[in-house]
């Protein structure tokens, strides 16, 4: 069975000015695109570019935040920039501040932080973090190798 685009007539009950396809117009005028600048996207709907609420305990101001998780990395464990290849049960710690964003990790229960090497990068918008944490988490944790 193939695809087949769901389309209107305008001449329904309802207020359409011309042939809508569903999915991409609604009203006869496509939308316009909306802006999604901490995924460093744009989406084609039609929204208000009104800013994401911070998640909870965050700072609404877009002020120092961080994500933690417990990972164990692959066999090839993850390269830092000042020790090297770290191996074994860690701690990602997954931090905006000032526009960017920056992955660390260290040794489960140690005190020293090494950025993750690769893991800086410019962040617009605050509401990305936890994005980018998920996504690094999913990178970097392979506890089966």
């Amino acid at each position: 069975m193939g695809e087949q685009a769901v389309t209107g007539t305008g001449t329904g009950t309802g207020t359409s000015k011309g042939a809508t396809t569903a999915g991409m117009i609604a009203d006869g005028a496509p939308a316009g695109p909306a802006d999604v600048s901490g995924a460093g996207m744009s989406a084609d709907a039609g929204a208000t570019s009104a800013a994401a609420a911070p998640p909870t305990g965050a700072p609404a101001g877009g002020g120092a935040q961080s994500r933690t998780a417990d990972v164990v990395p692959g066999p090839g464990g993850v390269m830092t920039d000042e020790a090297g290849v770290v191996t074994g049960e860690l701690t990602l710690r997954t931090e905006y501040a000032d526009g960017q964003v920056v992955l660390r990790v260290q040794y489960r229960e140690a005190d020293e932080w090494y950025v993750v090497t690769g893991g800086k990068a410019p962040l617009a918008d605050p509401a990305g973090l936890d994005a980018v944490h998920t996504i690094a988490v999913g990178l970097l944790n392979r506890p089966e190798g």
